[in-house]
């Protein structure tokens, strides 16, 4: 198999970008942009480490936990997780991100790519608390491109058609999957329980 490696033999495989598509990048939140992350209830960070190693993380809470600060600035709380801190720690060697918002129910998607430094400021952590609950720490990214990105992927996967969702029973359980990949001794319906119960009680 032979592998492109030119960018100048990677244009040559398709057409020139539209005058749109090139000229939609703008280089802060406007207010579509604000109003896209305000209505947001899930995002994607995508980062790398020192060494080029990429990562890809979903964040979710409820709907505009995503502060935004000003027109160049993003604030994401980190909430309770499994403490394995991939993306904080991409971000102490690299600050570049790539960031996806999404809308249940709207195909078209916000990106948004800047550096991004992490915070404990006490102010912050108390504006971002939910239910009295601090985020331990604050993400906060440096608009530095932000564009409305199409439908088509969306459209292709029929992502929010529940037609086309397979049977949650198609695929075993997250307690399944660890005990097979992990040559686990506990039985699997005990680390879902366990898993459950986590979900109830650290989920801010």
């Amino acid at each position: 198999m032979r592998f492109i490696e030119t960018r100048e033999e990677l244009r040559d495989h398709y057409k020139a970008p539209s005058d749109r598509a090139v000229r939609k990048e703008l280089n802060a939140l406007d207010a579509h942009c604000r109003a896209f992350i305000e209505k947001s209830p899930f995002m994607l960070i995508g980062s790398s480490d020192g060494a080029g190693n990429g990562d890809v993380t979903p964040k979710g809470d409820r709907p505009g936990f995503v502060a935004v600060l000003d027109e160049t600035t993003l604030a994401i709380p980190d909430r309770p997780g499994n403490n394995r801190l991939d993306t904080l720690e991409n971000l102490i060697a690299n600050p570049a991100v790539g960031l996806l918002f999404l809308i249940p129910g709207m195909n078209e998607t916000l990106r948004v790519n800047g550096s991004a430094r992490i915070t404990a400021d006490e102010a912050l952590r108390e504006l971002l608390a939910v239910d009295g609950k601090k985020p331990a720490t604050v993400m906060i990214v440096s608009v530095e491109a932000c564009y409305m990105h199409c439908a088509k992927a969306f459209m292709r996967s029929a992502l929010w058609d529940p037609q086309s969702w397979p049977a949650r029973s198609a695929m075993p359980t997250l307690g399944q999957i660890l005990t097979d990949q992990l040559a686990m001794t506990t039985p699997a319906d005990h680390t879902d329980r366990a898993l459950e119960e986590g979900y109830r009680k650290t989920m801010w």
